[in-house]
């Protein structure tokens, strides 16, 4: 079962967006429950070199870049979840730039699966909390529609020479499952 969780922090130069797709320690809300993102919860996903997809609302067609290819790279900070995504010319990249330069689309989201013992959940009081604290990450997502709400994105105007070594950590979820 794929899960899905909106959040994220994004910066652009017009051709390179950096920020969280996910923020460590930070509760949200998901109706049912809330949900916590533990440190270190990507790690072996990171440290396995699996191939992660940036993609615009979990949509796969929309595709903005790859671990694999280059174009996304990912790290874990104290933060959370950091990437840098170098955007695509095409449609759905030359569309996003305009949307987070306007504020439109303002944060992420991450697609995940949950192996065995990768979370843990616990009653506090009336809350039913889960903590993530192992997840395979699947993909980082961009979207207007976070729900982690202290997510951000925006626009980069000054190129950096440490772009390659940031990332995106944002902690807005959207909770979706699909099996």
């Amino acid at each position: 079962m794929l899960e899905v969780r909106s959040t994220g922090e994004l910066r652009s130069n017009g051709k390179t967006l950096h920020g969280y797709a996910a923020i460590f320690n930070s509760e949200t809300d998901l109706g049912g429950f809330a949900e916590v993102i533990r440190n270190g919860a990507f790690r072996k996903t990171l440290e396995g070199g699996s191939n992660i997809r940036a993609l615009y609302h979990h949509d796969g067609a929309a595709l903005l870049g790859t671990t694999r290819g280059g174009t996304l790279q990912l790290r874990e900070d104290s933060k959370g979840l950091a990437f840098t995504l170098a955007l695509p010319d095409t449609t759905h990249g030359r569309d996003l730039a305009i949307l987070v330069d306007r504020g439109d689309v303002a944060g992420c989201s991450f697609g995940f699966r949950v192996p065995e013992g990768g979370d843990r959940w616990e009653q506090r009081g009336s809350t039913l909390v889960r903590e993530l604290l192992n997840v395979d990450l699947a993909e980082i997502t961009l979207t207007s529609d976070p729900a982690y709400q202290d997510t951000s994105v925006a626009m980069r105007s000054m190129p950096s020479v440490y772009e390659s070594h940031r990332v995106g950590i944002g902690s807005n979820f959207l909770w979706l499952q699909t099996c």
